[in-house]
């Protein structure tokens, strides 16, 4: 196995040079937080990608991208004077030290769902110690809409705002239905995105009441779709013909077809 030390190192100096203002690459010099932000959830989610195929042979190219993105933030952040690699290494490795006193400290061991409550009145208490007022605090806004709507509603449900079941979700959700069917005669933008919005947070809401993760579930319908419609385009192509060639009876009969065959 490679030496850690030395490849961490050696990836560090390689940054270094990336960014040198005489040798460096010019692209790497334009760049800043703001234009690497975006390549940083990039990365993330091939990581989550290669993981989701059980793809063990790309991950550690994923993971290394990912690593990247990391190192480049600290350049940035040393080069400003702000912080540098080691500010983040050291940041994160007393983060978990303090948030496993059951492990680092003298603390009762727990089970899973002690330390589940224990972490989040950690994170809880950093909270306050920065000065962030509310529950919601420290939900971070870049996140994907529906994991953010997840975690808001769990951070709400702690303090006891929350539905009782998921059947008065789904009750809510029949409200928002609603609301929406209204709003289409007058069809205006604005209206109709906000009732959508909130159709689609009910969803997330029941996502989690039945122990579900909204992103996952999307991910997995997008991938049947994926899988029923490409099954719809290789019926028609063995027929000669594309889906702008073919009637939506025709397509949806194929859809049909590959539904019974389990796609």
């Amino acid at each position: 196995m490679p030496d850690a030390s030395f490849e961490l190192t050696r990836l560090l100096a390689v940054m270094a040079k990336l960014r040198d203002p005489a040798a460096g690459c010019p692209w790497d010099r334009a760049q800043n937080f703001a234009t690497i932000a975006p390549y940083t959830i990039e990365e993330a989610y091939e990581v989550a990608d290669a993981i989701a195929r059980n793809d063990m042979a790309a991950l550690p190219d994923e993971l290394g991208d990912l690593l990247f993105q990391v190192v480049y933030h600290a350049r940035l952040g040393e080069e400003a004077g702000q912080f540098d690699f080691a500010t983040v290494a050291r940041a994160i490795a007393d983060k978990m030290v303090r948030r496993h006193p059951h492990v680092f400290g003298d603390a009762a061991a727990r089970d899973a769902g002690a330390q589940v409550q224990a972490w989040e009145a950690q994170k809880a208490a950093e909270r306050r110690s920065r000065a962030e007022f509310g529950a919601l605090a420290g939900v971070p806004v870049g996140l994907p809409a529906l994991t953010r709507a997840d975690k808001l509603t769990r951070r709400a449900a702690r303090v006891g705002f929350d539905w009782p079941d998921a059947g008065a979700v789904l009750d809510k959700l029949d409200e928002e239905v609603a609301e929406l069917r209204a709003e289409l005669a007058a069809a205006d933008p604005a209206r109709l995105a906000d009732e959508l919005g909130d159709m689609l947070f009910v969803l997330a809401n029941l996502a989690r009441k039945l122990g579900l993760d909204p992103e996952t579930c999307l991910r997995g319908a997008n991938d049947k779709f994926s899988a029923r419609f490409d099954a719809v385009e290789q019926s028609l192509a063995a027929e000669g013909r594309t889906p702008a060639e073919a009637t939506l009876a025709e397509m949806e009969a194929a859809w049909q077809a590959a539904k019974a065959r389990g796609l």
